[in-house]
């Protein structure tokens, strides 16, 4: 993922519209427009500015997924059985109309997998407007978490063909969705900013030409 594309679900992952960020960085809306486009790079003093504004390193900013550091074999090890193990309970819960469970919080809907030593809770609060959080614990410690914020737009939102698109997520991007997914007039996109240790990302549903649903989620490991 290249500069362009991280400033781009860095500020969909916070709400913020073009013009906003323009307004805090104190330059054009056109100069924001042209960086999430490739077309130009901000200089030093606005990248400073971006990284306090997103809490990011600038390093983080500037270095494409291929430069960053890679991690341990056993590290990897680990997030790989997090990741099928995540991946299956999704498959088995929420999205599958299976596993629903006693409610943790007053008015609160529950989905419960586990295996082994290993168990996902996924618990939201709303509909049309809601928020939630899924967890993972090894042991009963606790190791993964993201946490989300949504919202239905329209009337012709499907809670069905989202399912079906989060029935699709695979180990590229397992945190919800797939990164794209389209079934008649329905489109659902899905774009992550960071890894399994730490990450944001922004899911959306259209309707033919309009966006109907957003959801914004960020998570990564717990330590």
């Amino acid at each position: 993922m290249n500069f362009s594309q991280k400033l781009q679900l860095l500020r969909k992952s916070r709400g913020i519209t073009q013009e906003e960020l323009s307004d805090k960085l104190l330059v054009s809306r056109q100069a924001v427009a042209k960086w999430e486009s490739g077309q130009t790079y901000p200089d030093i003093d606005n990248l400073i500015h971006i990284s306090d504004i997103f809490k990011v390193s600038v390093d983080y900013l500037v270095k494409d997924n291929d430069c960053e550091v890679s991690i341990t074999d056993s590290t990897i090890t680990s997030k790989e059985v997090l990741t099928e193990f995540l991946l299956k309970a999704k498959h088995h819960t929420y999205a599958a109309k299976q596993g629903k469970c006693e409610s943790s919080r007053p008015n609160s809907y529950d989905y419960k997998y586990e295996e082994n030593d290993y168990l996902y809770i996924d618990t939201y609060l709303g509909s049309e407007y809601f928020t939630g959080e899924e967890a993972v614990w090894i042991k009963e410690v606790p190791v993964y978490s993201m946490n989300y914020v949504g919202r239905v737009l329209d009337d012709r939102f499907s809670g069905d063909f989202l399912k079906e698109a989060l029935l699709r997520g695979d180990k590229s991007n397992p945190y919800r969705g797939p990164k794209f997914y389209q079934q008649g007039s329905y489109t659902y996109s899905c774009e992550v900013n960071g890894d399994m240790d730490w990450y944001q990302g922004y899911e959306e549903i259209y309707y033919e030409n309009d966006k109907i649903y957003e959801c914004y989620f960020h998570g990564g490991m717990v330590r």
